[in-house]
């Protein structure tokens, strides 16, 4: 899952709503800042509200992601899309795929989300700018060994930026694509791919409900 699908359901709660953004914050700050359950434990039931409350919402993002990447839909799409992209590029022996076939799947039902309720993304960058970035950065230095001091500043891009709103066009989502296969080192994609981008949303859209509400895999 990915920024929208985390938070659509919580945007009454704004630092709750921010916290389940973090894990896929940190993954573009700092890989090394992780945040484990374990260590968000006595966070959850802290004297401070605050940070019991953003704590809550990092793990319910963990939670989340535990439950969705076992779901025999979402397994079955991505193995569906990483076979169709080795179709589409067969020099790639690459991991980029599997793994891109992992993340358009996520990013695709955010923009399915942005597309059924017109002023959900706006509601949800209004939420975020109600938040003190310090005060999440505070939560995450106290759960994780690695610390970081870059948080902030990444949160306010973030939230200028507005990237989620290029979900909705097929070649912007390609290039924000492309920006996540440079960061993780994996090659970027040309044509071949970004034009399975069409067939790839309408697949992802008639299985969004699917998505949101599927059964575990138990095989």
């Amino acid at each position: 899952m990915n920024y929208l699908a985390h938070a659509y359901l919580y945007l009454d709660q704004p630092l709750f709503m921010s916290g389940t953004g973090v894990p896929d914050m940190l993954s573009v700050v700092n890989r090394k800042v992780r945040v484990r359950s374990r260590n968000l434990k006595p966070l959850l039931v802290s004297s401070d509200l605050d940070v019991a409350e953003i704590a809550a919402g990092i793990q319910q993002h963990l939670d989340d992601d535990r439950w969705f990447h076992a779901t025999k839909v979402f397994n079955r799409l991505n193995l569906e899309f990483s076979q169709a992209m080795r179709d589409a590029d067969p020099d790639d022996h690459s991991l980029r795929p599997h793994f891109l076939g992992h993340i358009i799947i996520e990013l695709l039902i955010d923009a399915r989300l942005a597309e059924m309720r017109p002023r959900l993304l706006d509601r949800y960058y209004e939420v975020l700018e109600q938040v003190d970035a310090k005060k999440i950065q505070q939560v995450i230095n106290m759960a994780s060994a690695c610390q970081t001091d870059q948080f902030v500043r990444f949160f306010e891009v973030f939230c200028r930026e507005r990237f989620l709103y290029d979900y909705l066009d097929d070649q912007r989502l390609a290039y924000r694509l492309n920006q996540v296969m440079k960061r993780v080192g994996l090659p970027l994609f040309g044509d071949s791919i970004t034009e399975l981008i069409p067939s790839i949303r309408r697949r992802v859209y008639e299985c969004h409900e699917e998505l949101l509400t599927a059964e575990v895999e138990t095989n």
